[in-house]
């Protein structure tokens, strides 16, 4: 009887596990995408991910590899630093400070409590060593001078901080301040975070000198600094990038790695605990880099083939990739990888230094993973009757040689 009551049981769970999907739902790649599919509750017995939120994607492309709620709307804590950072590195890029411009600090800065260094109202330090201090320790003092110094007030400086959010297309996201200590409607996403993180590190790779300090100090040596990311120290490839923490928004991370020229962005968010935030991401990236390759397909500038053209001062022109081509794979699929040629028909001169004159298509299966351009790679004037004695002329001269 006890037989007959275990495999009658065993029926039901076997029948209810197909009928919701919980348990036997297996993620599929999908190789129009480059994806992997899974609906909400696969994930959750996939990577067994605790964190109320989490995401992973791929730098390069920004394809989502794993989700986990997404979409839902947390409190940041101090990942909000990630578009500080931003503002700051663009401000760079724009010329509108240097690493060595001096940061005073207001009364507000000192005051702010939380992650800090301890900055007081008579003394300045470098754009470099606040970000030191922002990256490394978080340091809620530093990011509010240097809010206040680029835009005038904290206040003007969140207002651009959800002006780049929208550019960005971070939608689920509203910023109230630019530290991350809770405040009422200030709110994110694992997907927003991992926007603006592929922003920052695409973008501004420099970063990753201050996001990989594990240890340093400021003021010579009187102020210790240790990385809140114990990622950077025990994480094979680890390049950052911000944690997170308060009281409501529990434990937060956004980390990223690189390894074999692959590059992946994990966002953790509302962790139970420091431990769970720190091993939900290293599941993630395990998974990404076990699962994942990414293969350069083309160099920018890099000569793929000469060609003949007519009517020009040169008989033939080279033709370059106009842009850097990659794309992701599951690993091995790339062996499987075809390269297709086009070039335009009826080729003649004047043809200009960036003409586009073909194209690369690279096609996995029979669909197409990547496209890029053939462009000239110097300028051909066309041929005429003051040229073409030139080009006569010299041709005798280095006949008679």
């Amino acid at each position: 009887m006890k037989k007959i009551i275990l495999l009658f049981s065993i029926l039901i769970f076997i029948n209810q596990s197909f009928c919701y999907g919980t348990y036997l739902t297996i993620p599929t790649w999908n190789e129009n995408t480059g994806t992997t599919e899974v609906n909400a509750e696969a994930a959750d017995n996939f990577l067994n991910i605790e964190a109320e939120s989490a995401i992973l994607i791929e730098q390069n492309t920004g394809k989502v590899l794993y989700e986990k709620n997404a979409n839902e709307q947390l409190r940041p804590a101090s990942v909000t630093k990630i578009m500080s950072i931003l503002l700051i590195m663009e401000a760079l890029d724009s010329g509108k400070i240097s690493l060595d411009t001096k940061i005073s600090c207001s009364e507000k800065a000192a005051s702010m409590g939380g992650s800090q260094i301890w900055l007081d109202e008579t003394e300045s330090l470098t754009v470099d060593e606040m970000l030191k201090a922002i990256c490394v320790v978080s340091a809620n003092d530093c990011v509010v001078a240097m809010a206040e110094y680029l835009a005038g007030s904290e206040e003007a400086f969140v207002e651009q901080m959800n002006n780049r959010a929208k550019e960005l297309g971070m939608k689920n996201t509203v910023f109230k301040n630019c530290h991350g200590i809770d405040e009422d409607g200030h709110l994110t996403t694992s997907y927003d975070i991992a926007l603006m993180s592929r922003e920052l590190l695409k973008n501004h790779p420099s970063i990753t000198k201050y996001t990989t300090i594990w240890m340093d100090s400021l003021r010579d040596g009187k102020s210790e600094l240790v990385n809140t990311n114990k990622l950077i120290r025990t994480y094979e490839g680890a390049t950052g990038l911000k944690t997170g923490s308060t009281s409501l928004a529990l434990y937060n991370l956004s980390a990223s790695a690189t390894r074999d020229n692959l590059s992946l962005i994990a966002v953790v968010m509302k962790a139970p605990s420091t431990k769970i935030r720190f091993s939900s991401a290293k599941t993630l990236l395990d998974y990404g880099f076990n699962t994942y390759e990414y293969k350069k397909l083309a160099e920018k500038g890099s000569i793929l083939q000469s060609i003949e053209i007519a009517k020009g001062t040169e008989n033939q022109i080279n033709l370059v990739f106009e842009n850097d081509s990659g794309a992701l794979f599951k690993k091995a699929s790339s062996n499987n990888l075809e390269q297709t040629v086009t070039i335009n028909e009826n080729i003649t001169a004047p043809i200009s230094k960036g003409d586009i004159l073909g194209k690369v298509t690279y096609s996995l299966d029979g669909e197409a993973v990547s496209e890029v351009n053939l462009v000239a790679e110097t300028d051909v004037g066309k041929i005429n009757f003051e040229n073409m004695l030139e080009i006569i002329t010299q041709k005798w001269i280095n006949l008679l040689r």
